[in-house]
């Protein structure tokens, strides 16, 4: 009588096809850890709108107080890198028009916003009036951040596994056993968590700014051997 050879097949697909299950001597922690640190660095979104009753003469007004407002930049110390155009606007303007009356052409507006970058938090203040006074006529607000992360994200990440070892470690004894080896380590989110940006509704000399702090995070997952 033939053999069936088929069925030898199907039986080690199906053993291969089983989900894998969790190392059942092993324990898995999560840990977190968290710096605060003040900001060292600021930006400010600040523009100009005109509005005329021709195309050309908005623009023309526009740029000339464009123009203005990059040179007060520069007289800051501004290094054109930390400036970056980031929207340019150009729409006509209507009347609303009702039932009995259509809507008619007013003028046009042009605007033009930028975002400065300040890499001293101390000049924010100064640098929203002195933008004012240049002829800028729109903030849509200030953000604060951190330069240079990297530093502060070390010390998160030590203080997540710290934590995640301290977890393991409060589980195991309360289980009876006793961590070994370490299996694996895997990174969750970890980022400097950006400081809100600021509406600005109305401006006066010298505004008065707090950076405050930010917070720098980091999660794990650590996974031991447990004997």
């Amino acid at each position: 009588m033939k053999k069936n050879s088929v069925l030898p097949g199907l039986l080690l697909a199906c053993i291969l096809s089983l989900p894998a299950f969790a190392d059942p001597h092993a324990i898995t922690m999560t840990g977190h850890g968290e710096v605060r640190a003040t900001p060292d660095m600021a930006t400010v979104n600040a523009g100009v709108t005109t509005t005329a009753p021709t195309a050309a003469a908005a623009l023309s007004a526009n740029n000339v107080r464009m123009d203005q407002v990059f040179n007060t930049l520069r007289k800051m110390g501004i290094p054109e890198k930390n400036i970056r155009t980031t929207g340019f606007s150009f729409s006509p303007q209507y009347t609303n028009g009702d039932a009995t009356n259509a809507r008619r052409l007013t003028g046009y507006q042009v605007g033009n916003e930028i975002l400065v970058r300040l890499d001293d938090v101390t000049r924010v203040g100064g640098a929203l009036d002195t933008l004012v006074s240049a002829g800028a006529n729109q903030m849509s607000g200030i953000g604060f951040d951190i330069a240079n992360p990297a530093p502060l994200l070390e010390r998160a990440r030590t203080q997540a596994i710290a934590d995640a070892r301290l977890r393991a470690q409060t589980y195991a004894q309360a289980a009876g056993v006793t961590l070994g080896s370490i299996i694996s380590i895997n990174e969750g989110g970890s980022e400097a968590l950006p400081r809100p940006v600021y509406r600005l509704a109305a401006m006066a000399e010298q505004v008065p700014i707090s950076p405050g702090q930010q917070n720098v995070t980091a999660d794990v997952t650590v996974v031991w051997e447990i004997h």
